[in-house]
């Protein structure tokens, strides 16, 4: 292909505002696949991973190619959520332009700002595309206008404010270059595509020798690591020669070439200067080194990853239930995992503590909570302790992260997220109403004040708030929150939980488990209607006398217990309680099982 023609195009955007369906669109209006393909039935195509259909969002950053007239567009599918904003920032190094796509109801939000201030600062083409124009109240005039005051904050040079506008509705694959009066009819994705080649330059040819900066990294079982990156400068072929510049005595051979067709590697002989690709035989390259040829040993400069937020201890699960469960239960095996994550996640760090257990810091209680669900199903099991944020000590001063957030809640909600916010020593900075049935307010607040927020303003809230945060700044530490959460009801005697002993136990509080439950002394097995702590005895059955056979049992209502997730249950916890995580369970339970033990621990810490 004509080396001009190669465009390549970050899609970044607010999490849930349409992005990976708009590059569906793409990839089937471009004839990417034939009509009789699977991929032409499917949604979130881009997004592979299992958790990633399940919750509907992305949380690694991908690549795909789709061909339009005589330009080949290599595409990079982004995340939106602020805590894969690592998997974000790794990969525009790649791109020369952007699609920032945003909701015209919601407009732009904090990711969004996040995101533009990235592109802006590698000085990427703008491509503004206005979504999701057929929602009933979209606002696409004042979204774009929203977007022009962001430009004008973030820009800093005057060409950056020059950026084309597209509307679109990413469920149809429809996209406008004007605001349609009527946005019936069927999907031509056209406009966009036409944008793309006009706006964005294509990629012109650097000479010099080969050099180029890893991106990302990929694993194959047959060829091992893949080094995934665009080409800086020079070319590249199969069989070449090339070296690490940190480690410019070793040389190694490029075994394999690919670039990206469609969703599918395409093998190449050889690859010009701003293509996007993929090389084998380098095994020991992380992300972010710089491939050249064995002449030149200068180094690229390499992507620069915000520091993480929040902190978790792990290590291998110690309940009298440990290794039931899970295949991986060693802390051995828990930290090779670790380490192997390390090579891909750059917004994670591992620390090895001198109990054994590990440190494992990340970007935000999703970034957290994702990495153990994918340990959990890969048959791991562990114990993980509160999410905790990283203070940091400068000049003398002991500082925390605060985060701006944005919430929009239904009218009727409004003291509900004030109350909250007032709880958290939140700082209003600003409100308004979003809609003529909706208000919009923006807050900002100490990181550890909003663990567990989201969840209990979407309990709260019946599920229709729209809740987003991301890091804003640093300030001293501020005063201590005082204990928000209720009591746990925690299990006097392990056993098997009866009806009889669960129905004196909900009359204290809400319960976690159901009949039949295992349990073991120490376990959490609900929270009491109280502050404090109770232990309880669910295993307890009704004693039965002559009059009474066992079957007649008496009527016992229990209500259904509250199972939470993975995430509910990390906002669940306080200091002197922990999370046990095995491929089938999640169990809350007290750091100290038996009750003696915890009475000793509360007066040592009094």
């Amino acid at each position: 292909m004509d080396q001009k023609k190669i465009i390549n195009i970050a899609v970044i955007a607010h999490v849930d505002h349409g992005k990976t369906t708009l590059v569906d669109a793409l990839l089937k209006q471009t004839h990417t696949f034939r009509d009789n393909q699977n991929e032409m039935q499917e949604t979130q195509i881009m997004d592979s991973n299992d958790l990633e259909k399940e919750r509907g969002i992305t949380i690694l950053a991908k690549n795909c190619s789709i061909a339009y007239h005589d330009t080949k567009i290599n595409i990079i599918d982004t995340p939106g959520h602020a805590d894969f904003s690592g998997e974000v920032e790794r990969t525009l190094g790649m791109a020369n332009g952007a699609l920032l796509i945003v909701d015209a109801q919601e407009g732009p939000m904090p990711q969004t700002r996040v995101v533009l201030k990235k592109a802006l600062e590698l000085k990427l083409k703008i491509i503004v595309v206005i979504n999701k124009i057929d929602k009933k109240f979209a606002r696409p005039a004042d979204t774009l206008s929203k977007i022009e005051s962001l430009f004008l904050e973030l820009a800093e040079d005057e060409d950056a404010l020059n950026f084309a506008t597209v509307y679109s509705i990413s469920k149809n694959g429809s996209a406008y270059a004007t605001l349609p009066e009527s946005t019936e009819g069927t999907g031509d994705i056209t406009p966009l595509l036409e944008a793309i080649v006009n706006t964005i330059p294509p990629q012109k040819p650097r000479e010099g020798l080969f050099k180029m900066v890893v991106s990302s990294i990929e694993f194959d079982t047959h060829i091992g690591r893949i080094s995934v990156g665009r080409v800086h400068q020079g070319s590249i072929q199969k069989g070449m020669k090339v070296m690490v510049t940190n480690n410019p005595s070793k040389v190694y051979t490029i075994e394999k070439l690919f670039v990206y067709e469609g969703l599918d590697k395409k093998e190449v002989d050889s690859a010009e200067s701003g293509e996007i690709i993929l090389a084998s035989g380098i095994n020991d390259i992380t992300i972010g080194q710089t491939i050249s040829d064995p002449k030149d040993s200068e180094t690229l400069p390499s992507v620069d990853i915000s520091d993480p937020t929040l902190h978790i201890t792990m290590g291998p699960n110690t309940s009298p239930f440990s290794g039931r469960e899970g295949e991986f239960t060693t802390g051995r095996q828990i930290g090779e995992r670790l380490e192997k994550e390390l090579e891909k996640n750059l917004s994670l760090r591992v620390d090895k503590l001198d109990s054994g257990k590990f440190a494992v810091a990340g970007r935000g209680e999703l970034h957290l909570s994702i990495l153990l669900e994918t340990m959990r199903r890969e048959g791991y099991e562990m114990e993980v302790s509160k999410p905790e944020v990283i203070i940091k000590t400068v000049d003398g001063v002991k500082v925390e992260p605060i985060e701006e957030v944005s919430i929009v809640v239904p009218n009727e909600y409004v003291g509900v997220v004030s109350e909250e916010m007032g709880k958290r020593y939140a700082e209003l900075i600003k409100m308004g109403p979003s809609s003529d049935t909706e208000m919009e307010f923006l807050y900002t607040a100490p990181t550890r004040t909003l663990i567990g927020l989201r969840g209990i303003l979407t309990t709260a809230t019946k599920g229709t708030v729209i809740y987003s945060s991301v890091y804003s700044d640093s300030k001293p530490l501020g005063k201590p929150l005082p204990k928000l959460r209720r009591g746990a009801l925690i299990a006097s005697q392990p056993g098997e939980a009866l009806s009889y002993g669960l129905d004196n136990a909900q009359s204290r509080g809400v319960l976690f488990i159901n009949a039949g439950t295992r349990v073991y002394e120490g376990m959490i097995v609900g929270m009491n209607s109280k502050s404090e702590d109770i232990s309880v005895n669910v295993c307890k059955g009704k004693k039965l006398t002559n009059m009474r056979s066992k079957s007649s049992d008496g009527v016992i209502q229990l209500t259904p217990a509250t199972i939470f997730t993975l995430e509910q249950s990390l906002d669940f916890l306080e200091n002197d309680e922990l999370l046990e995580i095995t491929p089938e369970s999640l169990r809350l339970r007290k750091k100290h099982l038996n009750e003696l033990d915890r009475k000793r621990a509360s007066r040592k810490a009094e």
